[in-house]
């Protein structure tokens, strides 16, 4: 009976051990990428492609980032990401729990029809961005890339948040009505509470592709309005690639998304979760 009883601890430690390396194993692979460029951020510029693993780390790359539009370009990207969001929020959320508790035939479609605004290519509204921006004399300015991220990370805040409403069962918010409250009363003592890790996950999501954006910035600023992924695109010149440069500011950007993702991991990944269980 002994041996029999060990057999299958066995088997469960080599699985757990298994388990162990094939997790380790995978983290690496996903990190590799960064820890590389984070590597070479801090290597010295005469061994900046080198791949000896001890070496004297340096600073210098991002002291000369100190230097030129990569400042400005970081702060650029902060307040368009940074408004673009909220904005996102504060429109959407509202719309979303419309969509989500006022019942009317075309419900399904409409929020099909917002989720399909998302699915086209960028490059499909160049043109015609590019021409009224220029009309309103939007062009390189950081409120232009505010609007334009509004448009595309509303649908998204429209499609997620009513999915996270329509799991908040609505007895709860009748409830609230009996005892007194009002209708917009309900949704923020008692709905959006509930909703909060979906809140958190869709803030994350737009916060990331406002901060990552990189064609509509490309297209529609020049200097003023400049974002910190156009601005490493400078250091590329046909001279040469500065890479230590290159890293830096490639950490840098990496950076907030990093942070932001940490801090709210927790409602994160459970916003996700609740998220994949619905329809």
């Amino acid at each position: 009976m002994s041996d029999g009883k060990a057999r299958p601890r066995r088997r469960d430690r080599g699985g757990r051990v298994v388990a162990a390396v094939g997790t380790g194993a995978l983290l690496v692979t996903v990190l590799f990428p960064f820890l590389w460029l984070l590597q070479m951020s801090v290597r010295p510029n005469e061994d900046i492609l080198g791949y000896r693993l001890l070496f004297r780390p340096t600073l210098e790359h991002y002291q000369a980032l100190r230097v030129g539009q990569f400042p400005r370009s970081f702060g650029n990207s902060t307040l368009a990401s940074v408004a673009s969001t909220l904005l996102s929020l504060i429109v959407g959320v509202p719309a979303a729990y419309a969509l989500s508790r006022w019942p009317f035939r075309a419900r399904r479609q409409v929020a099909l029809w917002v989720l399909a605004t998302r699915m086209a290519p960028p490059i499909a509204f160049t043109i015609p961005f590019f021409l009224a921006y220029r009309h309103l004399e939007l062009l390189d300015t950081v409120s232009g890339l505010v609007l334009i991220y509004l448009t595309f990370n509303l649908a998204l805040v429209m499609w997620m948040m009513r999915t996270f409403f329509d799991s908040v069962p609505k007895t709860l918010e009748e409830a609230a009505w009996i005892d007194g409250s009002s209708v917009w009363g309900s949704f923020f003592r008692v709905t959006l509470p509930l909703a909060a890790p979906g809140l958190a996950a869709t803030a994350v999501l737009c916060f990331v592709f406002s901060w990552n954006d990189f064609f509509y910035a490309l297209i529609l600023t020049r200097t003023k309005a400049m974002t910190a992924p156009v601005a490493i695109v400078n250091f590329m010149q046909y001279e040469g690639w500065e890479w230590g440069k290159i890293a830096a500011g490639g950490t840098l950007v990496m950076l907030p998304v990093v942070v932001f993702s940490l801090v709210v991991r927790n409602y994160l990944v459970s916003g996700l979760m609740a998220g994949g269980l619905k329809e």
